[in-house]
């Protein structure tokens, strides 16, 4: 048998996955792929081999897969064209190097032409193109990460304590980004059981920003209350913070907000059109575990901020 693979180990989100897929395998059947020997070496001291790679090429790739059964491919931190364009050249190595099964993470209900998310877009556009190549697949549809909006509860916690977006009343099964990050891990080492698949990975509990803003009010002590704005004062928010509308654009260190505005926008917009209301216990069917509450996450609110942009764009 071929070993498990895994990319984007720099990243925030493939560096948990990392941590938990080594509870799980031993690292000599394992393969990290990373942006930078630097951030491998870890991982080579620990007896996996580690390759270094980078997906806007495809120069290397089916090389730097060779050996691998199984992959796992976390999307990569930016969206459109760029991306897609990244994506396929995984997709293209691996079936070069005789990779038989991609665990892709994409996002919540990318296959609906009516979501409005540009994020849906990307997703969609690798789900497609992973099976137009005739590999077989494990898709994790992730929910919205609870760190990003706990990091922004945050924000409106120093601002006037009126958190404002433009998801209104829309619901959402936010989940963390340690649970999306074992997610992968688990699909990567039961992926055998797996063919075809397409699993929502959702948090344990479906609510309004308002609910999710009372149990962080619960577990502080803070007063924080919901405002619902239009999406064009959404933007005007996020361009007030130096927030890029694409991700082309340049990201200030440090940011609350490590993500493009558009894309940010557009999925407050399909939260609010009841776009993103998805809700299985996928989850728990393959990790064998309970999603962490978003109460939880608040009551630990320090290991739960969504933190920089690791992975570089280049």
């Amino acid at each position: 048998m071929g070993k498990l693979l895994l990319t984007g180990v720099d990243g925030n989100l493939g560096g948990y996955a990392a941590e938990v897929l080594l509870t799980l395998e031993e690292p000599s059947q394992l393969i990290f792929c990373g942006y930078s020997q630097q951030a491998l070496d870890k991982y080579a001291a620990m007896g996996v081999e580690t390759r270094v790679t980078n997906f806007n090429s495809p120069d290397g790739l089916a090389e730097a897969f060779a050996g691998a059964e199984r992959l796992a491919l976390i999307s990569m931190p930016f969206v459109g064209a760029k991306r897609q364009n990244a994506h396929k050249n995984v997709v293209d190595a691996a079936k070069q190097a005789g990779v038989k099964q991609i665990v892709y993470t994409s996002l919540v209900n990318a296959g609906d032409e009516t979501n409005p998310s540009v994020e849906k877009k990307d997703h969609i556009y690798t789900e497609e193109y992973i099976k137009q190549a005739g590999l077989d697949y494990i898709f994790l549809r992730n929910s919205q990460y609870a760190e990003a909006m706990i990091t922004n509860y945050f924000t409106y916690v120093k601002l006037d304590g009126v958190l404002k977006n433009s998801q209104g009343d829309g619901k959402m099964a936010y989940i963390s980004r340690k649970d999306c990050a074992k997610a992968v891990a688990y699909a990567l080492h039961r992926g055998a059981e797996y063919s075809h698949a397409t699993l929502d990975i959702n948090g344990p509990e479906l609510m309004t920003i308002s609910q999710f803003i009372e149990y962080g009010n619960q577990a502080t002590g803070n007063s924080v209350r919901y405002q619902e704005i239009t999406d064009e004062e959404n933007y005007q928010i996020f361009d007030a913070m130096g927030v890029p509308r694409t991700t082309d654009g340049v990201f200030k260190k440090d940011s609350e907000a490590p993500f493009s505005s558009d894309g940010m926008v557009t999925f407050a917009q399909a939260i609010r059109e009841g776009k993103m209301d998805t809700f299985t216990d996928d989850y728990k069917k393959l990790t064998g575990q309970d999603a962490m509450t978003v109460l939880y996450m608040f009551q630990h609110s320090d290991e739960f901020q969504i933190g920089e942009r690791h992975s570089k764009d280049n």
